[in-house]
Order: structure tokens, then C-alpha cells, then sequence
């Protein structure tokens, strides 16, 4: 059975059907958290830039590349895909990870970082690169 699962997990991260493994809602709220995500950040059919880039699309874009905002030469230059894993690891503390960023949201933090980090990535994954719902 392991090997079932197993081979189904790949299957599907292999054909893009694959989500991050947290809670879209539970994402959801915390984006639009005080202090949060929303902020800075916009997802969604005719989001702009801000203080931060549009982040429909997100997961799988370079890094540094959205139209139209004005990245930190760090981000820019740093090479990153944001994949979950990457993502993963900026959203526990974005200096760090990227020397040098824009952005001043310091991580998420505590108990529950974890699964905060999870649920924001599998909300963002419901946004294709023009707003619009993934499916």
C-alpha cells in the first residue's frame, strides 16, 4: 500500500496536480491577517503591485521577476524558483534566507509556524499567474 501512495504522490507532483499540503482556508485568513500577507501583498483577477509584488502565479515563478515592481537587488540576483520547499523556508524569516530583501515581515513564528507557513503556500496555489482560480 505504501508503494500505492507513494507512486500516486509522485504521479501527481510529476503532472502538477499536486497541492501544498496545508489548508487554502486556513491560508486565507491568515493573508488577509492584520499585519499579515494582505498588507503588502495582493492575489486575485486585476491585483496590483504595493508595498510587495503580486503574488498570483507565486509558487514556480524566478524570483524577482513579477511586471512592474521594483525587487531588491537581492531578490533579483538571487537565483531562487519559489518552489514550496523555498518558499517554505523564506516564510520563516525572509532576511535571513534572503540578505538584502524588501520585505520586513520577519516570519512566521511559534508554535503553530509550521502549518501557517503550509496553509499561506496552499492558498497562494489557488491563484494562476493571471488571478484567476487554479484548479
Amino acid at each position: 500500500m505504501k508503494r500505492i501512495v507513494t507512486g500516486m504522490a509522485l504521479l501527481l507532483a510529476a503532472t502538477g496536480l499536486a497541492q501544498a499540503a496545508g489548508d487554502p482556508g486556513g491560508g486565507q485568513a491568515l493573508f488577509m491577517q492584520p499585519g499579515k500577507c494582505m498588507l503588502c501583498h495582493k492575489v486575485g483577477p486585476g491585483a496590483v503591485n504595493g508595498i510587495g509584488p503580486v503574488l498570483n502565479g507565486v509558487v514556480g515563478r524566478m524570483a524577482g521577476t513579477y511586471a512592474g515592481y521594483m525587487y531588491s537587488d537581492a531578490n533579483k540576483n538571487s537565483g531562487i524558483v519559489w518552489t514550496e520547499a523555498v518558499l517554505t523556508k523564506y516564510l520563516a524569516g525572509p532576511a535571513a534566507f534572503v540578505p538584502g530583501t524588501k520585505m520586513t515581515f520577519p516570519g512566521f513564528t511559534g508554535p503553530t509556524a509550521d502549518a501557517d507557513i503550509a496553509n499561506v503556500i496552499a492558498y497562494l496555489q489557488t491563484f494562476k499567474a493571471d488571478g484567476t482560480p487554479a484548479q
